[in-house]
């Protein structure tokens, strides 16, 4: 593992938009400028939502955008078998149990008026129950979710833009009801399997990155350096979505704009270029020198006309 190699990860339930596309640059720029490796792994476990559609759209786009990546993009739900092994080692240890409760129940427990956890933190309930209970459950023949269990340990780690954070990590799934690693195990296995060294991603995961420490802690893997850089956000102050216009790359070609204005106003939202440059994606290996700047300089919305 190099600490300059970095990933794209996105998931294929939809078409990428200029959210996405910056901080899909963003990663890039930080792998490449410092020569190390990239890849692009498309997080497909949501079969549900999970589209190929989708998931051929992305790797256009990124083309479009101008990146590239080492090898040939990773579908994850081909790795299943990996998960499965890392998910028994854990259970080997003794650090998960079986747990029953819909995400509505696990909702109204959290929001009842003595509920000693955070909102959406798991309180336990099916590790509190007795032989008796947990083969009713058993019998009842609802799904069963395997759970790690968090101790409320307090897990530190240190992001590069946002610097010390800490949080107490409660009984979160590993495993999904519908036979599918839950995202956290996915993540933090294949980030270690491709010897990813610094994870650069929107800062809305940042509070889910204490309970991946923690399992790549269990699992003696090595954790990576963390970068959550800030969303593109729309007029109304909410993250980006298909309601703020044109947002998508299609669309704003389509609008009249060229790749490189595209591309520089990505850059020029980041503080990394002058507003209205029209750039390519290589004239910008210089980012490193200005991460630590990227949240108080960012721009969150996108103008109708971006240059």
């Amino acid at each position: 593992m190099s600490r300059a190699d970095g990933r794209y990860a996105p998931s294929p339930s939809g078409t990428l938009h200029l959210g996405n596309l910056r901080t899909a640059l963003l990663a890039w720029l930080f792998a490449r400028s410092q020569r190390g490796r990239f890849v692009l792994r498309i997080e497909d476990l949501d079969h549900a939502r999970s589209r190929e559609q989708y998931a051929l759209r992305t790797i256009s786009d990124l083309r479009t955008l101008g990146l590239d990546w080492d090898g040939e993009p990773l579908r994850q739900s081909t790795r299943l078998e990996l998960h499965r092994a890392a998910f028994e080692q854990l259970r080997s240890a003794g650090h998960v149990y079986p747990c029953w409760c819909s995400r509505a129940e696990v909702r109204r427990a959290s929001l009842a008026p003595h509920a000693r956890e955070p909102h959406d933190a798991y309180p336990g309930t099916c590790r509190r129950l007795s032989a008796r209970e947990r083969a009713e459950r058993e019998r009842s023949g609802r799904p069963i979710a395997w759970r790690l269990a968090g101790d409320r340990r307090r897990i530190a780690f240190t992001d590069l833009l946002h610097g010390e954070r800490a949080a107490e990590v409660d009984d979160f799934v590993l495993w999904r009801g519908d036979g599918a690693p839950a995202y956290n195990l996915a993540v933090v296995v294949d980030d270690a399997d491709q010897g990813i060294g610094e994870v650069v991603r929107g800062d809305d995961l940042l509070e889910t990155t204490p309970r991946q420490v923690l399992l790549a802690t269990l699992l003696d893997l090595e954790v990576p350096q963390y970068v959550h850089v800030p969303l593109v956000l729309g007029a109304d102050g909410k993250r980006l979505a298909k309601r703020h216009g044109a947002v998508t790359l299609a669309e704003r070609l389509q609008g009249g704009e060229r790749i490189e204005e595209v591309v520089g106003w990505l850059a020029a939202s980041c503080g990394l270029a002058p507003p209205g440059a029209a750039l390519r994606c290589p004239q910008l290996m210089w980012i490193p020198e200005m991460a630590r700047e990227i949240t108080s300089r960012c721009t969150s919305e996108v103008p109708s006309k971006m240059v």
